[in-house]
């Protein structure tokens, strides 16, 4: 009868600290903790799944109680491997190595029964262990009943913890424990590992095959053997590139770069033809715009810092291929495929259609590539020497003073509203103790910014909507075409009285013919009397010419035009009252 078949990730785990790859950091200190016997009570691996976290686990297990060939050895950062205590913890049978899975004995109760065990000297081992793996998964309840343990084990027990979510673990457990970050694995380093076991399973593969698992592995060393597991099973003898594209789904580098060429050009049907070529090939939709983003990502480095920019997946070839798109290809126009693909990828989940999907995203780019980029808009119109915008702001602004209803209430100084009240024969006797920031009305925006100051937001909607017939010497007459609230008036006269420390008669008339204006209706017809005006605007009509589909959605005049023309700069506010 055959052996069972051993999959790659479990027939090549590391033995010994030298067989662990990636994780010089770790070794180093383990290294140094052993051999000066600086220990911590506990450990705690943190990284992405496939790094080694529970592997460094059991080599610090093993480490810490190999006595040896013959018996008689220390701790060492070199297991032996030959030893019953080596021996057991290689084949999970130790009695004082306990290796937990957290995801499944989350509660309480689990702990309590690693805490009473703990109580005990390990059996024949110099050290108990305790190893909990994917510990985030432990309640809050079991964290806390852990925590006194934690910090004070008995002499002779140590806890090893593996997370991929350090997050999830309180900041008590982890100021117990000594932690350990495990890095990605860098592609070059898995490509090297990779080929010495090809070497050993008499295997071979193609460069740019390896480098594709590699890149797929993003980092973990058991994704990428499972990888190259399913590699081996699917080539016979010899991994080929096109077999590894197939096997992954991800796109061939010459048509990738067709592609994102035919993006940058806005050649939407050359776009979807090699998309379509590319999908009945087996590339997968959602790989396609990562490895689209990857390539963005590339060539916006290579134009901005070529001395950083690498990609242990391109070859030279394609590398100097990306150097000479970055020189042709703006930044602005990168960073805006960039922010489109980004969108896309994110439309992806709950889909209807991948495929549809990816086809509209295209087609969105290349109709944004096809427009020109907005500098050299902005230098166009600096070179045909139109009218400034100021000059144009002034001259609409001028024409639409003419056109646009007039207020009311013409604007007054202050200095002439006092001088008039000082006229009056009974002038109001200002009330001692009322607001000291008096309200000088003179015109209707007076109050309803004082209104809306006060957030009084609902009188200041109606006196803005109201058409007012007298506003002077603390009489509000106005008309109204809707009915208001009978509260209206007593809380307008009150507002008017504490704001002004000054007695107001409201007046309501009723049936009024051709009423004036009110403010809202004021600011409405200002507005857009100035919009149409500036349509007429060489600078305008330019800018409209170059985006046809667009519309003047709001005006903002500069300051020193709203104070050298005089402008009511109230009827430029956009704001709904």
């Amino acid at each position: 009868m055959t052996e069972n078949y051993k999959v790659l990730a479990r027939k090549y785990r590391p033995t010994t600290f030298d067989d662990l790859i990636g994780q010089e950091a770790l070794v180093q200190t383990l290294s140094n903790a052993i051999q000066s016997n600086r220990l911590a009570q506990a450990y705690i691996l943190t990284g992405i799944r496939g790094t080694g976290k529970t592997t460094s686990a059991r080599l610090i297990a093993k480490a810490l109680n190999c006595i040896g060939p013959d018996g008689n050895g220390s701790m060492t950062t070199h297991p032996c491997g030959v030893c019953k205590h080596c021996q057991d913890i290689a084949n999970d049978c130790h009695l004082d190595v306990i290796e937990i899975d957290a995801a499944s004995n989350t509660g309480v109760d689990n702990i309590r029964e690693i805490i009473e065990g703990a109580k005990y000297n390990p059996l024949s081992a110099r050290y108990k262990i305790y190893i909990i793996d994917e510990v985030h998964m432990l309640s809050k309840q079991a964290f806390n009943a852990l925590l006194k343990t934690l910090e004070e084990p008995p002499e002779r027990v140590k806890f090893i913890f593996a997370t991929t979510e350090i997050g999830k673990v309180p900041v008590t457990v982890l100021s117990r424990c000594q932690r350990f970050d495990l890095k990605r694995v860098a592609p070059d380093v898995l490509e090297t590992f990779f080929k010495k076991i090809l070497e050993k399973e008499n295997f071979t593969a193609e460069d740019e095959a390896l480098k594709i698992i590699c890149q797929s592995a993003d980092g973990s060393v058991r994704d990428g053997l499972s990888l190259l597991d399913q590699a081996l099973a699917h080539c016979e003898g010899k991994i080929t590139t096109s077999a590894i594209r197939k096997m992954i789904g991800v796109s061939n580098k010459n048509a990738l770069f067709n592609l994102f060429e035919g993006l940058l050009a806005g050649d939407a049907e050359k776009v979807l033809t090699l998309f379509s070529q590319s999908y009945l090939e087996g590339a997968d939709p959602k790989t396609l715009i990562q490895d689209l983003l990857f390539l963005v990502n590339f060539v916006t480095k290579v134009k901005v810092a070529p001395k950083l920019a690498e990609d242990f997946s391109l070859s030279q070839e394609e590398r100097h291929r990306a150097e000479e798109i970055a020189k042709t290809v703006p930044l602005s126009q990168l960073s805006q495929i960039w922010q489109m693909l980004m969108k896309g990828s994110q439309e992806m989940f709950g889909a209807f259609s991948p495929y549809k999907t990816t086809e509209m995203l295209f087609i969105r780019i290349c109709y944004a590539s096809s427009l020109p980029p907005l500098e050299s808009i902005l230098s166009d119109l600096k070179k045909k020497e139109l009218m400034p915008v100021h000059s144009s702001s002034k001259s609409a602004l001028s024409s639409a003073k003419k056109e646009a209803p007039a207020p009311l209430v013409q604007k007054q100084d202050v200095k002439d509203v006092q001088k008039k009240e000082e006229q009056e024969e009974k002038p109001a006797a200002p009330s001692p103790g009322l607001n000291q920031n008096t309200l000088v009305v003179s015109k209707v925006s007076d109050i309803v910014k004082r209104a809306k100051e006060k957030g009084e937001h609902l009188l200041a909607y109606h006196v803005g909507s109201v058409s007012v017939e007298q506003l002077e010497n603390g009489k509000f007459i106005f008309s109204s075409a809707k009915e208001l609230d009978k509260s209206f008036q007593p809380k307008l006269k009150a507002f008017l009285e504490k704001e002004t420390n000054t007695l107001w008669e409201i007046e309501q008339k009723e049936g009024v013919q051709n009423a004036p204006p009110s403010l809202k209706e004021q600011k409405k017809a200002f507005q857009s009397s100035i919009r149409k005006r500036l349509s007429s605007s060489p600078v305008v009509k330019e800018a409209l010419k170059t985006f046809p589909q667009s519309e003047i959605s709001n005006v903002r005049l500069s300051q020193d035009i709203l104070e050298k023309d005089d402008v009511e700069q109230d009827l430029m506010e956009e704001d709904t009252l």
